[in-house]
């Protein structure tokens, strides 16, 4: 081995001493970046999961206001067209004449291909208003 001198030792260690130093700080300073970039990204998280919660409530309330609406309109149609069926059905009875099938009652037929249009058009007028009102939740 080639003996140095001290001097050569003491340069070395600092040279070695200086090199620890730098990637220490370096090492330190981005990983507090790090540190707040976490803290940052768990702020943000904690934001955007209030907005979902209340994005997810107003859209609950749209749905039970829809749902509801919907019932009591369906219940109304029901009641309109049960209530001419019953009407037709029950109407004067004339003497001499007998009374036509069950099968060949037309008029029954029609108030039930009636309400059930009635009931599809609903269907679809509370699809459509239920997309515009969750579509204009932000």
């Amino acid at each position: 081995m080639f003996p140095l001198p001290i001097l050569m030792w003491v340069k070395i260690g600092a040279v070695i001493a200086a090199l620890g130093f730098a990637y220490y700080k370096g090492y330190s300073g981005e990983h507090d970046k790090f540190v707040a970039f976490q803290a940052q990204v768990e702020a943000q998280g904690k934001i955007q999961e209030a907005k979902n919660d209340s994005i997810v409530k107003q859209q609950d309330l749209v749905s039970k206001g829809i749902k509801n609406d919907y019932e009591s309109k369906l219940a109304a149609v029901r009641n309109y067209y049960g209530g001419l069926q019953h009407s037709s059905t029950s109407g004067s009875k004339l003497s001499g004449i007998s009374n036509p099938a069950s099968g060949t009652n037309e008029t029954t037929t029609y108030y039930q291909l009636a309400e059930s249009c009635a009931e599809t058009t609903l269907q679809t007028l509370a699809l459509q208003d239920w997309i515009l009102q969750q579509a204009g939740i932000k």
